[in-house]
């Protein structure tokens, strides 16, 4: 894939929190992929214990947007996508945190983990919660809130 050719997945919301919207672009450039997201709809920040926000964000391992149960949808993806076998903390598909700001969150970062025709087809998951790096297998991110498959 030549530098500037690209993939999107574009984000639902899912029955826990159906008024989020987004699209997330998987950028290929020198030695990796550019990763931008664009998102609204995000709940605010509450303290918990767990708080929600800030809200996790993984690229996991299966295609699958399907709801499934609506009280944990989108099991159907799977964990995170970990092509290499490492501890949480370390997946190829432990991206960071989203801030809610009034709804919206936008952020861009660099990955040397993978291509984008690497991720084809795969899901990009926000979880309620924040993840903490460090729990196994994945970070303790709670219920699943929105769901898009790169293509």
């Amino acid at each position: 894939m030549r530098d500037g050719v690209h993939l999107t997945a574009e984000l639902r919301g899912g029955p826990l929190a159906p008024q989020i919207r987004g699209t997330i672009t998987f950028r290929a450039v020198d030695e990796g992929t550019w990763v931008s997201v664009r998102v609204e709809g995000l709940p605010g920040y509450t303290p918990g214990p767990p708080p929600t926000g800030p809200l996790g964000f993984h690229l996991h391992e299966k295609g699958s947007c399907e709801v499934g149960d609506p009280n944990e949808p989108f099991t159907a993806a799977g964990g995170h996508y970990n092509p290499d076998g490492q501890p949480h903390g370390n997946h190829a598909g432990d991206f960071p945190v989203l801030f809610s700001n009034d709804g919206r969150a936008e952020m861009a970062f660099f990955t040397s983990r993978f291509r984008p025709q690497d991720v084809a087809g795969l899901a990009v998951i926000i979880h309620q919660h924040p993840d903490d790096y460090r729990s196994q297998p994945a970070g303790n991110s709670g219920p699943r809130l929105a769901c898009g498959i790169i293509g």
